[in-house]
């Protein structure tokens, strides 16, 4: 099995903020769109008000949004990637069977911004959306997927990830990936994760002690590659069982 970590959502450069922690809730804000490339806004998702604050009024309720990923009401989640973040995906074989682990910067009210864990999609699917059934693609379009409306790679490599994915309905402590009082970089990892390795993370000074990461600050998706290896299986069913929960 692969692991994939996967930023998403509001940071500073892309949104403006972090994403709002509300009542105990984790509130993800999903980045600005172009023209073309959305029909969804921010106030269609309820998130107008949040959009405002944590933009700082550069963004509102009629702003567009590239909705992804997207958690459905059946349970099923559905991912885009294209580009450079893509081929990293397709040269590390993400695939059926694997899960993504959506991570983001949040902040609580009067807090520290913070990475954590916000979601899960576990694969079933890998569908290329430049060769997709023309019927299935409209489908997707039809649902505001944002590469089904239109492909966003000038290479033509935009890939839809299907399976089954939930949001998380509390800020548990567990999904916190930053440590207490640090920089949102600074994290707190299981000791395997060392050992088995993470892409982009190859350099050992980032492992700086056992169980510490400190993150790259830029970058989207992060692979690790855990095989069968029982302690990781363990660790990645707790978390989805935290984040369904």
């Amino acid at each position: 099995m692969r692991i994939v970590f996967s930023r998403k959502g509001f940071d500073s450069a892309s949104g403006g903020g972090p994403s709002p922690i509300v009542a105990g809730r984790p509130v993800t804000l999903p980045i600005p769109a172009g023209e073309g490339l959305s029909q969804t806004t921010y106030g269609v998702l309820g998130l107008g008000d949040h959009a405002v604050k944590a933009s700082r009024g550069r963004l509102g309720a009629e702003s567009l949004c590239h909705h992804d990923p997207m958690f459905r009401d059946d349970g099923q989640a559905l991912l885009g990637q294209c580009g450079a973040a893509q081929t990293h995906l397709a040269n590390h074989g993400v695939g059926a069977g694997d899960v993504f682990l959506f991570f983001g910067l949040f902040r609580e009210e009067g807090g520290k911004p913070h990475h954590r864990l916000f979601g899960y999609l576990h694969v079933d699917q890998v569908l290329p959306l430049a060769t997709i059934d023309p019927a299935r693609k409209a489908e997707l379009a039809a649902l505001g997927f944002p590469h089904a409306l239109g492909l966003h790679a000038s290479n033509g490599n935009d890939t839809l990830y299907r399976g089954r994915g939930r949001q998380a309905s509390r800020a548990s402590s567990r999904l916190r990936l930053t440590e207490e009082g640090a920089s949102p970089t600074n994290w707190h990892v299981p000791e395997w994760l060392a050992e088995v390795g993470l892409s982009y993370h190859d350099n050992p000074a980032r492992w700086t002690t056992p169980g510490r990461l400190k993150s790259v600050s830029r970058g989207q998706e992060f692979v690790t590659d855990v095989g069968a290896r029982e302690d990781a299986l363990r660790w990645i069913a707790a978390i989805v069982a935290e984040i369904t929960d």
